[in-house]
């Protein structure tokens, strides 16, 4: 059994531009005592050809964690456009919220995030310089996929 229950995740400015920063508000409970920091991290997925183009975008830690409600708010950087393969820059990707203690990830959250100029011209035709400011990033948030995994939790 999982000593943390994710409560609620909200994604503020959303939609926004592709450079603008991901704002997480997240809520847990913690249900049993925890020794050890928890690690929360969001990853973008710049391809899905390949692993390598995926950008972790931030780590923190969090601790101490109190037994009960906590909840905090993790800003994230956009990710590096220029890592991402031309092809895969607009369309669908998907953005993961992670959390792991003790270097074990136990909780999982997926959204499928749409990149797309608004502009029909620019979107038919992208330019070969892409033009962030102009691309609409827009995260998924009514049906994220959360998974779980066991993992070894401390001996309390």
């Amino acid at each position: 059994m999982s000593h943390i229950r994710l409560t609620q995740v909200l994604i503020h400015n959303n939609p926004s531009t592709f450079d603008s920063p991901f704002i997480f508000d997240i809520s847990f409970e913690c249900i049993n005592p925890i020794k050890e920091d928890l690690e929360w991290k969001v990853v973008y997925v710049g391809s899905a050809g390949s692993e390598k183009n995926d950008q972790l975008l931030d780590s923190v830690l969090l601790g101490p964690v109190a037994l009960g409600q906590n909840q905090f708010v993790f800003e994230v950087d956009p990710p590096d456009h220029s890592r991402i393969p031309k092809d895969d820059l607009l369309g669908v990707t998907i953005l993961f919220l992670l959390c792991a203690y003790k270097g074990e990830d136990f909780i999982s959250v997926g959204y499928y995030v749409n990149n797309e100029y608004l502009d029909p011209e620019l979107n038919n035709n992208p330019p070969e310089v892409p033009i962030l400011s102009k691309i609409s990033r827009n995260i998924l948030t009514d049906k994220p996929v959360v998974t779980g995994y066991p993992i070894q939790w401390d001996n309390v």
